[in-house]
């Protein structure tokens, strides 16, 4: 997958993450879709370094699409965690 897919991963897997963990985020939509990006990017790379499961060369990938979701899903906890969570 080239970068652009990449990005458009990551911005559809930030997406399904902040469905997931509803509430406003500290940053707003732009932060929530950086974390997206940042997220598949990141979640693509543990996959591949740890799990030892190649990076899908089409879009349509399942475990591709769970890592980046996954990769998503932990930058939003620690970006809450860190910067706070305003459903308080």
């Amino acid at each position: 997958m080239g970068i652009i897919s990449w990005i458009v991963l990551g911005l559809l897997a930030g997406a399904i993450a902040k469905f997931l963990l509803p509430g406003r985020d500290p940053g707003g939509l732009i932060g929530t879709t950086a974390i997206g990006i940042a997220g598949a990017f990141l979640g693509g790379w543990l996959s591949a370094k740890f799990l030892h499961r190649p990076i899908a060369k089409h879009f349509f990938d399942a475990p591709t699409w769970g890592a980046a979701i996954a990769g998503s899903l932990v930058l939003l906890i620690g970006y809450r965690i860190l910067f706070g969570n305003s459903r308080d």
